[in-house]
């Protein structure tokens, strides 16, 4: 089975794509099977979580470094409300500075509230910077220590770390700096090929799994 995910930016692209299930009666956004609302658009009275909320696919959030419990919880029960398992997922991005100051308080909050959330790392936008150059990058040292504090806190908590969300490339690209083969600001030019953020390469991709999976296996 091949299953779609995207950002619910654009809603005008998304409410044209938007189906009532004839065997259920039930509205479905067809441009994808799983749904979700940005940082920057997750106002509780915006647009975009007005849309989410009358939709039945799976729906995620971004949470960053500055959400609180509160945030969490009128989310939960905007979408949530009849805290359906599967329904809802926070994606922290809160940097690798953050990560471990900011998400034990969100997780515990949302755990004790009682409500079945799905937890997913994105390792990505809170670790952006511009580079000398003027090129927007990513340490891979930042990226894997962000993913690092993710798992740290959830095992602590003895809660569940539900995925990792990861913008990568198969190609051989230099837009994120470091990695086994040690990509430097100076290399980001070579081949720096993206038109929106930096992706990690094939090489990154690979070496950021494998230690991933160590990581599942020391658990």
């Amino acid at each position: 089975d091949f299953y779609s995910s995207h950002e619910a930016l654009i809603l005008e692209y998304e409410k044209a794509l938007t189906r009532i299930d004839s065997r259920t009666d039930l509205p479905y956004d067809v441009s994808a099977h799983f749904l979700w609302i940005g940082e920057r658009t997750r106002q509780l009275d915006g647009a975009h979580i007005d849309f989410a909320s009358k939709i039945r696919n799976p729906i995620g959030v971004k949470l960053g470094p500055k959400s609180t419990v509160e945030d969490a919880l009128t989310l939960i029960d905007r979408l949530d409300p009849d805290r359906e398992p599967g329904r809802l997922t926070f994606i922290t991005r809160m940097g690798a500075g953050k990560i471990r100051e900011v998400l034990p308080g969100l997780v515990d909050g949302v755990t004790k509230s009682g409500a079945k959330v799905l937890w997913v790392c994105d390792p990505m936008h809170g670790n952006t910077y511009e580079a000398p150059s003027g090129y927007k990058t990513r340490k891979f040292d930042d990226v894997l220590d962000e993913v690092k504090g993710f798992f740290e806190v959830h095992k602590a908590l003895g809660t569940h770390p539900g995925g990792i969300h990861i913008e990568l490339t198969g190609d051989d690209v230099t837009e994120c700096v470091g990695g086994g083969e040690q990509i430097s600001h100076e290399d980001l030019a070579s081949r720096y090929e993206s038109a929106c953020d930096p992706r990690l390469n094939h090489s990154q991709s690979l070496e950021l799994a494998f230690l991933v999976a160590e990581m599942l296996r020391d658990r």
